[in-house]
């Protein structure tokens, strides 16, 4: 069961791994042998945006929930390579040197977008995947909290604004945040929140922080205008495994058009819309997320 909401879980113990010459932080959670999970955090997040829900699957399958290069605990890019395929090649190399068997794979915003590529150009590494509140092109910009966060997109200009937002304090930086992602913010609980704020804190420190948060963006933009069999939506269409897609309706970052959207065009994919969920549903709402992924589940075992 879910940790109280008053007394959260605490982050899962993690370690390093070199993959491929690049060091990455990898944290564990599930059960040895069981059919292994691979969880990608979103632009900005990390391996624990995944706790509760890893808590909630520990039983059914062997957990890792990977911090991409530059965020989290990992280490930037040893190419210096922040592109959206720099990423994919970054999980793929992990799940083959990692697992034996394909991998249940589930991806949030960024990380949805990643899973999405990996899954349509590998999927003999699938078993099956997860969208959750995916970062694939949309048409229709949302309004953001902080109206400088476009500039990050505009060469010249986007290290102002990193400077401009750096200077707001881990508090207010923190509360930006889970305001804009979080369909309730004053559902989050106290310790998380203090966890959050140190964690930001000490990423501020880190003279790569700015880099993978600009870098990241401007790759997943640069993925979102690809044409011809590249392009996410056609990759989303060629789909063949299982799929789950979950949305909130709240999303502010994402609008529920694209979840609806990939529902639509991903070949019999199940869609969950969260009605009161913004853009971490697995943070705000991780039993109904849950109880999604056992049907997911259930299904891929009675089609094989």
């Amino acid at each position: 069961m879910a940790a109280a909401a008053d007394e959260p879980r605490r982050p899962w113990p993690g370690h390093g791994v070199d993959v491929a010459g690049q060091r990455l932080y990898v944290r564990r959670a599930g059960t040895p042998g069981a059919p292994p999970a691979l969880f990608v955090h979103g632009l900005g997040g990390s391996s624990t945006n995944w706790t509760d829900l890893m808590a909630l699957l520990a039983d059914r399958v062997d957990g890792h929930a990977i911090d991409l290069p530059g965020f989290g605990r990992s280490g930037p890019p040893v190419t210096g390579n922040y592109s959206l395929d720099s990423h994919v090649g970054v999980v793929r190399d992990y799940i083959e040197q990692t697992c034996d068997k394909p991998v249940h794979l589930l991806g949030n915003s960024l990380g949805g977008a990643v899973t999405t590529r990996l899954a349509a150009e590998r999927p003999d590494l699938v078993r099956t995947l997860t969208l959750v509140s995916a970062a694939l092109p949309s048409y229709r910009p949302q309004k953001v909290s902080d109206p400088r966060l476009p500039l990050l997109l505009v060469p010249g200009l986007s290290r102002v604004a990193a400077r401009a937002i750096g200077r707001r304090s881990p508090e207010e930086r923190t509360r930006g945040i889970i305001e804009m992602c979080f369909a309730d913010p004053a559902a989050v609980p106290g310790a998380r929140f203090a966890e959050a704020v140190e964690d930001m804190r000490r990423r501020r420190a880190l003279a790569w922080n700015d880099d993978a948060l600009i870098r990241s963006l401007r790759g997943l933009v640069r993925a979102d205008i690809e044409t011809g069999s590249r392009a996410l939506w056609r990759q989303a269409a060629s789909l063949q495994m299982p799929v789950l897609v979950i949305h909130g309706t709240h999303d502010r970052l994402v609008p529920v058009s694209v979840g609806r959207r990939a529902g639509r065009v991903i070949p019999g994919s199940r869609l969950l819309i969260l009605d009161d969920a913004g853009h971490v549903p697995q943070m705000e709402r991780p039993e109904a997320v849950e109880r999604a992924f056992d049907e997911l589940l259930a299904a891929a075992d009675a089609a094989a």
